[in-house]
């Protein structure tokens, strides 16, 4: 005869209670997304959507802005740039 395992209770609530689905605005089209393990795409809320976020970093199309140094000055490290 086998011991069936108990569950472990949950500090607030039952052990078998589920929590309620969680949605986020997928990044790529903003529609809803399940964000749970059961998505595999999250935080995206399909493949198509992973895969066109994934082009656009391989395209480069996420950049921070900055602002261009002016054409007179040196690149470098200001250190090594004569006085």
């Amino acid at each position: 005869m086998t011991k069936k395992a108990t569950p472990t209770p949950v500090a607030g609530g039952d052990a078998h209670a589920a929590a309620p689905a969680k949605y986020v605005v997928c990044p790529t089209c903003n529609g809803p997304s399940l964000f749970s393990p059961a998505n595999r795409f999250r935080p995206f809320c399909s493949e198509r959507c992973k895969q066109i976020d994934l082009g656009a970093w391989a395209n480069e199309e996420f950049r921070v802005p900055t602002e261009a140094p002016p054409e007179d000055n040196l690149y470098g490290d200001p250190k090594q740039q004569p006085d």
